[in-house]
């Protein structure tokens, strides 16, 4: 399969450091968001090379229909941007789904006409005050679609990736690692941005005691729904990952509590919405992760305008 023309709806870190990949690599990539970007665009490497790229950025559809769309917004603008592009797309047409969270990726599955793979990936990424994308360190991206078919879709797309210089592989049980993700997320970012600190602060006094009690709702949450921890047993295997995480990322600033610190909606909704609604559905107790979603619902602006695209006219 050959998927040479790429429509990457959403601007944001990853959404720019994937066109400008792709770009690199030879693809057609035309980058749409709300706002004007800069046709030429310098990619940092993980190596701190400045490279220099051309890559086509709209606020509207271009006439050229895409091979592929990736949507790349914040998981909060996922619905209304794909519905400002999606009458311009041929039938049939792949859609990749890159938003944390649990909550956009079952209802695009559901209502696209064509395929839908969701990828969740580790590569670490920003855009800098003047405008350039800092790729700061290599991940691992999982690409895979929820009902576990399209096969041959995810392995193309993941060599896509790979060539592009963004480790990637085909995985059949995508959903499963969305949840593990969802746990991480859950059990960091809502903490991290209602306290304003670091992630590494999370193991201390008192916010280490937060975050056990996080990880405890979460573990009963993922034991009703049948997903396993990834590694150990119960509760501790899912102590251990976020840990783990935590340690690894001790010095950063989660994308939340960027948000928040800069007056943007936050993804909470999406993070601590589906584990409160599943914990209501098997008659579970959640009063962390409850006083966590009203707290950060009450910090966040309402997102009238959501990161997209323009539609068109």
């Amino acid at each position: 399969m050959a998927y040479a023309r790429h429509w990457i709806v959403g601007p944001g870190a990853i959404g720019r450091l994937l066109a400008l990949r792709l770009a690199q690599n030879g693809h057609s990539v035309t980058l749409m968001g709300r706002r004007p970007l800069p046709t030429h665009q310098t990619l940092i490497t993980p190596q701190g090379e400045a490279l220099s790229l051309e890559v086509v950025t709209r606020t509207t559809p271009p006439p050229e229909a895409p091979d592929v769309l990736h949507l790349t917004t914040k998981a909060y603008a996922a619905e209304a941007a794909y519905g400002a592009v999606v009458a311009g797309l041929p039938a049939g047409t792949p859609l990749v789904l890159w938003q944390n969270g649990f909550h956009t990726q079952p209802h695009l599955d559901a209502h696209h006409g064509g395929p839908v793979l969701c990828a969740t990936t580790t590569e670490g990424a920003y855009v800098t005050a003047d405008d350039r994308v800092v790729h700061a360190g290599h991940g691992d991206t999982a690409i895979g679609s929820l009902g576990g078919d399209h096969d041959a879709l995810s392995q193309a797309m993941a060599r896509q990736l790979n060539a592009a210089g963004l480790s990637a592989r085909a995985v059949p049980d995508i959903r499963r690692r969305l949840w593990h993700k969802l746990a991480v997320n859950a059990a960091i970012n809502p903490l991290v941005a209602h306290h304003r600190i670091r992630n590494g602060e999370l193991r201390d006094a008192p916010f280490r005691g937060e975050v056990e009690a996080v990880i405890g709702e979460v573990a009963a949450v993922m034991q009703a729904e049948g997903i396993a921890p990834p590694a150990g047993a119960g509760l501790d295997g899912w102590r251990a990952l976020v840990w783990k995480v935590v340690e690894a990322t001790a010095d950063n600033r989660a994308s939340m509590l960027q948000d928040v610190l800069a007056g943007r909606p936050t993804e909470h909704a999406a993070i601590l919405g589906p584990l409160c609604v599943a914990a209501r559905h098997r008659g579970l107790m959640t009063p962390r992760l409850d006083a966590l979603l009203e707290a950060l619902a009450s910090d966040a602006p309402t997102p009238e305008m959501t990161p997209g695209v323009r539609p068109q006219r």
